[in-house]
């Protein structure tokens, strides 16, 4: 698989392509976001890493003109500094974020995830179990404790996006469009009702127990997960 490295700091895109490559991806390197734009038409890379902070064209905008074209695995670098930039990245189509300076283990360990969920397009697994909650996807059963749950169609399915992507960040915008489709985008009252009744009905004693909010992105499932 071919990764997309985009970055103006040589020592970080160095790091970067040797520890991929390290990993047995096929690694290429541009150094701002128009010359990553133009090889990502002719290379097709199954994942692109972008920083934010860069010269002719910033991160936002090179995942924005991605987006246009293919939902494309982006995972964006960014300082801390830089969280307005980073909310956009992510509202813009971003699937995940990394602040520098990070861990590179943990890179790779969110690069083969990011890869597993778009390159093989797998479909939700029939049952989840995540701590004391059972979900059966055909039937859209929910257990917890034993207990069965009745949830909305719209409650089942934020459970569903949530289950299916476990101790990710899923951003407002993602959740929005994947619940209520693109009229939903701008309507995060919404989400943050559907969020409500879906913690009370999981956990009426301890509200945030399974699902954390990132504060300004988005909503987080935290359980550990195993499917069947």
């Amino acid at each position: 698989m071919r990764i997309l490295i985009v970055d103006d700091e040589r020592q970080i895109t160095r790091v970067l392509r040797t520890s991929l490559q390290s990993s047995g991806y096929e690694v290429s390197v541009a150094t701002n976001g128009l010359e990553a734009f133009e090889l990502f038409k002719t290379l097709s890379p199954d994942l692109i890493i972008t920083d934010l902070a860069m010269p002719e064209m910033d991160g936002i905008e090179l995942t924005r003109a991605i987006r246009r074209l293919s939902e494309t695995p982006i995972i964006v670098l960014s300082v801390r500094e830089q969280e307005t930039m980073k909310v956009a990245a992510l509202d813009e189509g971003a699937d995940d974020y990394m602040t520098k300076p990070f861990s590179m283990p943990e890179l790779l360990a969110r690069v083969r995830a990011n890869l597993r969920k778009h390159v093989h397009d797998e479909p939700a697994p029939l049952e989840i179990t995540a701590g004391d909650i059972y979900i059966h996807t055909p039937s859209r059963l929910v257990r917890v404790r034993g207990a069965e749950v009745h949830l909305t169609p719209k409650e089942f399915e934020l459970l569903l996006l949530l289950a299916t992507n476990p101790n990710r960040v899923l951003p407002h915008k993602q959740l929005l469009r994947g619940i209520w489709g693109p009229g939903g985008e701008d309507q995060p009252e919404y989400l943050r009702v559907l969020v409500a009744q879906l913690r009370k009905k999981l956990d009426p004693s301890e509200s945030s127990r399974y699902i954390e909010s990132e504060p300004w992105i988005g909503y987080r499932f935290k359980a550990e997960l195993t499917n069947s």
